[in-house]
């Protein structure tokens, strides 16, 4: 057995409950199966993607995906610097080392890849022994044992980016199936989940279809102004309420006796409000001026340029709460319904009118609150505003209800892609074969295949720190050397002419 000591703990850490493997297969580690595994280089390069011509340096993003994708990457700045060993080629299985936390540890097969490009100090290249099936190994590493594994091993001090080091991964144990059966599942797996991958991109266009239809929605609900029907009064967003800007943090806030809950740019969504991360500040002066009423409506004063100036209504839940200064508050007029407020700041959103009003620092687009006072806002009557309104509401309740059949769409593919992984490597996929060679046999192959390619690699480190011995030591032998003394004419003269030799003078 490959996993010697504590095999019991190891299976447990694997999977929950008693794991019977089936006739053939045997517990191992990641590390066993593999003849070698290498670490990427740090390399200086430019933020742009490498020309055609060029040495271009893998992003993780290029593993993050599920499939290897070779327009992510950086620019080698010194060509002179490239080391063929770090050269990314067909057949590669590269992890990503450090990446966000559900994506740390992503593996991909790199079926095809543009030459000229090298392994960064992010990135992973496992090597298994060549009876090991590489599309089997990799849907091993996207199983969800895998995935439990190494976020329970990634390490590293922020909330959203993971390390994962190359000897925990190794350590990995793995339920390993005769070689026969590994291409048996894998052709399984690949079938399967190719039908899931299409299932899941028809819900992908079906979200930009109902993201198309919201917008023509709102679109139609509010004609631009050259249009407004007669009897709608033309005002600004100033004169139809009281626009004010949040309150901006400062580190004497973080502490204090009156700590109250606020809300910023990243719990206010379009129609909605997050509440599930509310960060504190001290209140004990300016309260009132902050606190949100309900029917207040909140706009992003501060985001990227195509959502600046996304709108939600605040409910009144949670109560108390305040705003901070990444956000603008409209608080509606006497002649002003709040879900009219609402419905005019969507439109306008989609319109792409409050990006006409940003400006833009450090990639970051504003929308100052004079700017947003100035914007156009249409009045009708309050009975207008009310049968509009509900209309609005009953034909975007049905591009929601198809939002939720996509939500429900994805979480089942999902679902049923995490089944078919724990399945397959469970040896509940397919049938076994009592004819194949079991994988302990295998393991030994693998084992002498990586001694004679460690062999081979000392080998090839002794000859090149020879040959660099040899070329220093030529190099000093030529430096230290005294040149031999020019060698003197034995050329005959001709008759009556006699050889001119140096004088020296002394007084």
């Amino acid at each position: 057995m490959s996993v010697e000591s504590g095999e019991g703990g190891a299976k447990a850490a694997l999977v929950e409950g008693e794991v019977k493997l089936p006739e053939g297969w045997t517990w191992t580690t990641v590390g066993e199966v593999l003849v070698r595994s290498d670490s990427g280089k740090s390399f200086k390069c430019e933020p742009r993607p490498a020309s055609s011509n060029e040495w271009g340096i893998v992003k993780v993003s290029a593993m993050t995906w599920g499939e290897f994708r070779a327009a992510e990457n950086k620019a080698l700045l010194d060509s002179s610097l490239v080391n063929p060993d770090y050269e990314i080629r067909t057949g590669d299985i590269l992890v990503s080392r450090a990446n966000t936390v559900d994506h740390v540890g992503a593996p991909v097969l790199v079926e095809d890849v543009r030459p000229r490009l090298l392994l960064s100090d992010k990135s992973l290249r496992l090597t298994p022994g060549e009876a090991i099936n590489r599309h089997w190994f990799v849907h091993w590493l996207r199983s969800p044992v895998v995935r439990k594994a190494i976020s329970a091993k990634a390490s590293g001090t922020s909330d959203s980016m993971r390390n994962i080091s190359q000897t925990d991964l190794r350590a990995i144990v793995i339920p390993l199936p005769p070689a026969a059966e590994q291409h048996r599942i894998a052709d399984a797996l690949d079938a399967r989940l190719a039908r899931l991958d299409e299932i899941d991109q028809l819900v992908t266009r079906a979200r930009i279809h109902a993201a198309a239809l919201r917008k023509q929605i709102l679109l139609d609900a509010i004609p631009e102004p050259d249009d407004w029907p007669e009897g709608w009064r033309a005002e600004t967003i100033d004169q139809a309420g009281v626009v004010s800007l949040g309150r901006a943090r400062h580190p004497d806030w973080h502490t204090g006796p009156k700590m109250r809950p606020y809300l910023r740019v990243a719990n206010v969504f379009e129609d909605r409000i997050d509440t599930t991360s509310l960060m504190e500040m001290d209140f004990s002066e300016g309260l009132d001026k902050y606190r949100l009423l309900p029917g207040d409506i909140l706009l992003n004063e501060g985001q990227s340029p195509h959502l600046v100036g996304r709108p939600a209504m605040y409910k009144g839940i949670p109560e108390g709460v305040a705003f901070t200064n990444s956000l603008l508050r409209f608080r509606a007029g006497a002649d002003t319904l709040p879900g009219w407020a609402l419905l005019v700041f969507r439109r306008h959103l989609h319109a792409g009118r409050f990006m006409r009003e940003v400006r833009i620092t450090t990639n970051i687009a504003h929308l100052s609150a004079s700017r947003l006072k100035a914007v156009e806002f249409p009045v009708p009557s309050f009975d207008e505003q009310r049968r509009l309104v509900s209309g609005i509401k009953r034909r975007l309740a049905r591009a929601d209800a198809l939002e939720r059949l996509l939500d429900n769409a994805e979480t089942y593919t999902t679902a049923l892609r995490r089944t078919l992984l724990t399945e397959a490597f469970a040896g509940r996929l397919v049938p076994q074969d009592p004819h194949d060679e079991p994988a302990e046999d295998l393991l030994k192959r693998i084992r002498a295949e990586r001694e004679t390619a460690e062999a081979e690699r000392k080998e090839t480190r002794r000859a090149a720190a020879q040959a660099r011995r040899k070329k220093k030591q030529g190099t000093a032998e030529r430096l230290t050397t005294t040149p031999p003394p020019a060698p003197v004419s034995h050329t005959p003269h001709p008759e009556g002419e006699q050889a001119t030799l140096p004088l020296e003078f002394t007084e």
